[in-house]
């Protein structure tokens, strides 16, 4: 989570949470590649993106491997559409 995100509070930061995990409105267009691994929604006059990003084991850059659970560690952030 941003620190954008964290800044507008706890009963924000939950109510984000639930819409995220609620999120399934995958598309051609939001999910060309059918990963599911990025959403957007709107909360309190406030447009939020989460992403899934894929790093190797030492998060020190992209996994050789996304679909391997051994070489990969997913990364998910929770972000104001500003701090894009």
């Amino acid at each position: 989570m941003t620190g954008g995100v964290e800044a507008l509070g706890l009963a924000f930061i939950n109510q984000a949470i639930v819409k995220m995990r609620q999120f399934d409105r995958f598309t051609e267009d939001n999910d060309p590649h059918g990963e599911h691994d990025f959403g957007s929604f709107e909360l309190e006059g406030e447009r939020l993106f989460w992403k899934i990003d894929y790093y190797d084991t030492t998060l020190e850059k992209a996994s050789p491997d996304p679909a391997n659970p051994s070489l990969t560690t997913r990364v998910l952030t929770l972000m104001l559409a500003s701090e894009y």
